[in-house]
């Protein structure tokens, strides 16, 4: 499972010290102000595709990854990883980086996560239409489904098709995960369908967020 390289940019648009599969050298405050100058980037280029102006804090990612149960067999699906901080909090939580499917279509970002994560973790795919994509490549059952995306820019039935075509795929008690500037869920959902657990509020975060977790409810 390869991001298709006709999609990606120029190696040029990549920290030099960055070469294909190997870690990122960038650490500490450099690696920090390389992703926030890549997200900005990416932002004023296509605001409602990037959504938010610099990528998550470590303190929101560190409840998007503790929303995650890693002793749950599977896959584990990020939608919209971008510099990967939220990815970052997941092996930091325990995720065996071999577990991680990243689909990304930010040809930049997607060079990023091949240099930190391999290149056969990287999915060049649009992220709405990963439900069909990882039925076609056979990857599942999937544990959990980490979402990055900007989902209020979407119609309300495109948000509930994602979220229900990727619990369908999930083993049991499986979660789809995302976070929201907004106070309600990003996400109208029936209570008999589905299950819902919501965060306090992240306040140290460029937007303070919250983070939903939806299962399946039992009955469904």
């Amino acid at each position: 499972m390869t991001v298709d390289a006709s999609t990606l940019q120029d190696r040029n648009d990549v920290p030099r010290a960055c070469g294909p599969r190997t870690h990122c050298r960038f650490t500490g405050r450099s690696k920090i102000r390389s992703d926030r100058a890549y997200f900005v980037r990416a932002w004023l280029r296509s605001p409602l595709r990037t959504g938010a102006q610099l990528p998550s804090s470590s303190d929101l990612a560190r409840v998007m990854a503790d929303a995650v149960d890693p002793a749950l067999p599977g896959a584990i699906v990020e939608l919209g990883p971008g510099t990967g901080v939220v990815t970052a909090a997941l092996v930091a939580r325990g995720v065996d980086p071999s577990r991680l499917v990243l689909v990304e279509t930010n040809p930049v970002f997607c060079r990023l996560l091949q240099t930190r994560y391999g290149e056969d973790r990287v999915v060049s795919h649009d992220a709405y239409a990963a439900p069909r994509l990882l039925r076609r490549l056979d990857i599942g059952p999937i544990a959990a489904v980490v979402s990055g995306l900007p989902l209020l820019t979407q119609p309300a039935w495109r948000r509930q098709r994602l979220l229900l075509s990727c619990l369908r795929l999930g083993a049991p008690d499986a979660a789809f995960v995302q976070f929201t500037y907004f106070y309600r869920s990003p996400i109208p959902v029936r209570p008999d369908v589905i299950a819902t657990d919501v965060s306090p509020m992240v306040w140290r975060n460029l937007w303070p967020a919250r983070v939903w977790r939806y299962r399946l409810a039992a009955a469904s």
